[in-house]
């Protein structure tokens, strides 16, 4: 018995079917629930209203068959699935129970682009969008200035303090944080070097790396604005609660929608033109005087409404993101890309076209 390789040829405009969200499947029984109310059962909805599905997966569910050369085979959960009906959502996520999937994640990224599925978050891109250091690099022309920040690593040897070296322009109170995780998880006040000492030592412990920047101070608001399809869509205001100095809803932290700020609306541009892909966010802090970027989430939350029981604007919001990636999956396919090998550039995408190639072995 043979199986037609490689699935149709891309037509211009070709319908999406399917959008994958690549995601560690380690949550437990609690939180599963609540992101399940919150976000996964309203994406699914609102991707079933414009006639796609919405699926979520542990990097363990895609299956890929090689062995005819040139004509990869890519299942889901034992379904095929191919570059002309489907797209996967690759940000990546390493948060503490999550470490051990880190690299099956980005390797999993690397092989589905290039098998020639489209992304809207190459892999390169979430190296980038990961790391808060690696960020704020490559976005370091940003009108609105980045926070100083350093970034520090942690493990058998932190006892010798060797990291203090570049601390020496560190003010305090200063912010300590992992590296690479979400949420406001992790995230400590040091009023000096011995606290530095203190988290560093702790963060040891799962050898995360730590970045630390100046604190701006209680009160210090966090806006994040959602940029679709290059343009400034809506912002997510989010207030610390008393005495904390995380904005973040996990931290106790309030938040509502509220009118996107001239400076951030004229820096989305900027944004826009360095990160060319459908969807983002930008998160920004507000010391009271003046606006600091603080970090890039390519898979940001899309927060509810929580005075809206329709919760209108996050659904608002998420249909956009969704048209926004078939908008995008549709130039792509009419780009005649199709099954091509897609590298992330420091000026955006740089797409270098693969022949395909209808050799085949013996089986």
């Amino acid at each position: 018995m043979t199986r037609e390789r490689g699935g149709p040829t891309p037509v211009p405009g070709g319908p999406l079917r399917r959008m994958c969200w690549i995601f560690p499947d380690r949550e437990s029984t609690r939180t599963a629930a609540m992101w399940r109310h919150y976000f996964w059962d309203l994406y699914a909805e609102v991707a079933a209203d414009a006639g796609m599905s919405w699926t979520r997966h542990a990097p363990e569910a895609v299956t890929v068959d090689a062995t005819v050369r040139g004509r990869p085979l890519v299942y889901v959960d034992d379904e095929p699935v191919t570059p002309q009906d489907t797209l996967f959502i690759t940000a990546l996520y390493s948060l503490p129970y999550q470490s051990m999937d880190v690299f099956n994640q980005y390797e999993l990224y690397a092989v589905l682009e290039q098998a020639g599925f489209y992304l809207p978050f190459p892999p390169q891109m979430s190296l980038i969008g990961n790391d808060k250091l690696a960020t704020l690099l490559h976005l370091d022309g940003s009108p609105v200035p980045p926070i100083p920040s350093v970034r520090i690593g942690t493990g058998r040897d932190v006892g010798k303090h060797v990291y203090e070296v570049a601390l020496a322009n560190m003010t305090y109170p200063a912010i300590v944080k992992p590296a690479g995780w979400c949420g406001g998880g992790g995230i400590n006040l040091a009023h000096g070097p011995e606290d530095v000492r203190g988290l560093a030592s702790l963060a040891q412990g799962g050898d995360t790396t730590l970045v630390v920047q100046p604190y701006l101070g209680d009160g210090t608001v966090d806006y994040r604005v959602y940029v679709i399809d290059g343009k400034p869509y809506a912002v997510l205001k989010r207030t610390p609660e008393a005495g904390s100095p995380v904005a973040n809803a996990s931290r106790g932290g309030t938040m509502e929608f509220a009118a996107i700020p001239d400076e951030l609306a004229e820096a989305a541009a900027y944004f826009a033109e360095r990160l060319p892909i459908p969807f983002f966010c930008v998160d920004f802090l507000f010391d009271g005087e003046r606006f600091w970027f603080s970090e890039l989430e390519p898979d940001g939350v899309i927060a509810p409404d929580f005075d809206d029981p329709h919760r209108a604007v996050q659904r608002d919001i998420t249909r956009a993101r969704f048209a926004a990636y078939r908008d995008a999956h549709a130039k792509w396919l009419a780009d005649g890309v199709a099954r091509t090998v897609g590298t992330f550039a420091t000026s955006g995408t740089n797409i270098v076209s693969r022949a395909d190639s209808s050799e085949t072995r013996p089986r």
